[in-house]
Order: C-alpha cells, then sequence, then structure tokens
C-alpha cells in the first residue's frame, strides 16, 4: 500500500492507496479528534451490494453507524436524492462529530461529499472510492450535484479527513466504467506528464491491460498530479481549471444526454480530442486520440446530438466568463492554457467535428 500526502491551504491529508487499503478505515476514524458520536455510510446499490458488507465487518463494533443507499448513475446526483440524504442525517441524530463514509464512485463522492459539507455547516468525510474515476473525484475536495442547466453547478469545495483507495475494489468493474476511469488517467498524462501518456500509448492496447501495478502506478501518478496542482490553487481561481481538460463539452454531453447512455469519462474523452483539434499544434495528437479511444471500445457519439444546445450548455459552463466560452486547450503534451471563444465561432467549429466523429 502507497501513501500520498494531500496538502491544501485548508486541509492536509492521505492518500492510502493499494489492495486492501479499506483495512485503514478503523485507525483513521480512531484517530480523529473529536471522536466521532456515529457514522453515515452513504453509497448506492450496486455498490452496496458488492462492498456494504465487508465495509461493515470492518467497522463492526467500534463506532455506530447507519447507512442509506441511492440508486446508480450519475444523473442520481439530484437535489432530491441530497434532500434525502440531508433528512436521513437529521433523523439519525448525526451531529457535528459525526463523519459520512462516501462509498462508491465520482457520483457518490460528489453527492456525499456535499451532504457533508453542508449538514450543519459542515462536518467531516472520508471518501471511499470503488472505481478508476475516482482517484481524480476523490482527491482535492470539490463536491456538489447536478442542475437541470448543467453538470456539478451546485456545490462546495469540502476537503475530506482521508481517502482509503482499496484497489481490489476495481476488480468487479465493468468495462464501460474501467473507459470511464481511464479517461481522466489520459487527461492526467496530456496535461502534465508526457512520460505517462508515452507509457500507456504503448502499453494499453485493450482496456483490459488496466491492471496490477502498471494499472496502480498510474493512479499514483495521476493523484500526485492532482495534488500538484491544487495544492497551488485549491479553490479553482487559476491552474486548477486545466484539471477540466476536455470537460467543457463533456459535461455539456453528458447533460444533453440526461446522463444515460454514456458515462462521464467516455464523455470527457470526446471533449478531449475536441480540444486538441482547436490548436493546429496539437491536431495530430487528437487524431491519434481518437484512433486509440476507438481501439479500446470507446463508443461513437449519439448523430441525435444538438450542436446549438451542446453550446448553450457550454455557455452555462462554469469557467465561462462575460458570455465567451472557456477551453481548455494545449500548446503541446504537458502545456495546457485557457482559450475563449465566442459561441457562434466554436459553434462551426463543433458542427465540423461532430461531423466527422
Amino acid at each position: 500500500m502507497n501513501t500520498i500526502q494531500i496538502t491544501t491551504p485548508s486541509k492536509n491529508y492521505s492518500v492510502f492507496i493499494g489492495e486492501n487499503a479499506i483495512l485503514k478505515l478503523n485507525s483513521v476514524l480512531e484517530n480523529l479528534n473529536p471522536s466521532p458520536k456515529n457514522l453515515l455510510i452513504i453509497t448506492d446499490e450496486n455498490v452496496g451490494r458488492l462492498y456494504l458488507d465487508k465495509v461493515k465487518d470492518i467497522i463492526g463494533e467500534s463506532f455506530s453507524y447507519e447507512t442509506i443507499q441511492i440508486q446508480a448513475g450519475d444523473n442520481q446526483k439530484s437535489f432530491e436524492n441530497y434532500y434525502a440524504c440531508q433528512s436521513f442525517a437529521l433523523a439519525k441524530g448525526l451531529d457535528r462529530t459525526s463523519v459520512v463514509l462516501a462509498l462508491g464512485g465520482g457520483m457518490i463522492g460528489d453527492l456525499a461529499g456535499f451532504v457533508a459539507g453542508t449538514y450543519m455547516r459542515g462536518i467531516r468525510f472520508i471518501q471511499l472510492p470503488t472505481t478508476i474515476l475516482a482517484h481524480d473525484s476523490a482527491v482535492g475536495g470539490k463536491t456538489g450535484i447536478n442542475h437541470p442547466e448543467g453538470k456539478n453547478m451546485i456545490g462546495v469545495f469540502h476537503q475530506p479527513e482521508a481517502v482509503i483507495y482499496s484497489t481490489d475494489f476495481l476488480a468487479t468493474l465493468p468495462q464501460h466504467e474501467k473507459r470511464s476511469g481511464f479517461a481522466e488517467v489520459i487527461k492526467h498524462a496530456l496535461i502534465a506528464d508526457k512520460k505517462l501518456h508515452d507509457s500507456l500509448r504503448q502499453n494499453v492496447r485493450n482496456i483490459d491491460d488496466l491492471s496490477g501495478d502498471s494499472l496502480l502506478q498510474a493512479l499514483n501518478r495521476g493523484i500526485e498530479i492532482k495534488n500538484e496542482i491544487v495544492s497551488q490553487d485549491e479553490t479553482e481561481k487559476g491552474i486548477r481549471a486545466f484539471l477540466n481538460f476536455g470537460h467543457t463539452l463533456g459535461h455539456a454531453i453528458e447533460g444533453e444526454l440526461q446522463y444515460k447512455g454514456i458515462t462521464h469519462g467516455e464523455a470527457v474523452a470526446h471533449g478531449m480530442v475536441f480540444a486538441l483539434s482547436l490548436n493546429e499544434n496539437t491536431e495530430q495528437i487528437g487524431n491519434e486520440l481518437r484512433n486509440w479511444l476507438k481501439s479500446l471500445g470507446y463508443p461513437p457519439l449519439p448523430k441525435t446530438l444538438s450542436v446549438s444546445s451542446l453550446i448553450n450548455r457550454m455557455k452555462k459552463d462554469k469557467k465561462a466568463e462575460k458570455g465567451l466560452i472557456q477551453m481548455v486547450l494545449l500548446k503541446e503534451l504537458e502545456k495546457p492554457y485557457l482559450s475563449s471563444y465566442q459561441a457562434e465561432n466554436l459553434e462551426i467549429k463543433l458542427s465540423a467535428f461532430l461531423n466527422g466523429n
């Protein structure tokens, strides 16, 4: 098991990553001050069926706990589920010493973190990620829920007490979830680590190549990159925006499809290819990425997507300023930057991109 120290202006904490890292849970809880009155485990039905009993067994009688399970899927990152979790916490008597455990992928981590960050104006929580995608989302303190107008529009920055990343939980991931998570690994490589990018291109010829030590090394490096950025810009006033590479279009695609039929990472993958196409210096990298993603089984975008609807969603992206759409682009590998577009100019480029997809 490896330990990575996350350093931010508001809090420092550890990421424990490796097989059976979940066994660290009780020692992490026991070292909290004040000791928690009780715990609230928030998970989804899929993860709950697979791993909830294991987490309960580890906690045993060391701490009192309550459990709430919601349906799986990013469309469940909703105000209704947020309100239900808050109501459940109040009914079960959680107080300001209580701790929320976020057991699941990115959706659960975002939702549970937002519940913790706003319950009684903020209580502690621990991330227990169960997906490849969550190597990114569990670190850095972004929490929130979706709104019909856009993804992650409502939320707070709220750092966890720890991230306990038990990589044996990844063994049950279906193919589409592996693809989803791998897109975020690729993102980290493109914006910050050419050596990692080249290694992935050479060694990952099939999505099932994501396993064992090679996967663990990639996840470790992704978390290190995230830490390097978040330690300098915790609340996304500057360089943290670079972590949104591929996300401006990706989030718009997810919203248009109502978070169904495509995973977050699959949408972001298309967003990265589009972003690379916008700079002639990276256009070839984008073409190579598109072909690589196809070979790994990433699905094409539906032909029914409306360019104007996507543009309207991109105009409401959190990075947008003064009516301009902000895109994270690359000058070259490891060289991200922000570029602003008038909606009508980007619409022409997006239409050409979708027609060639």
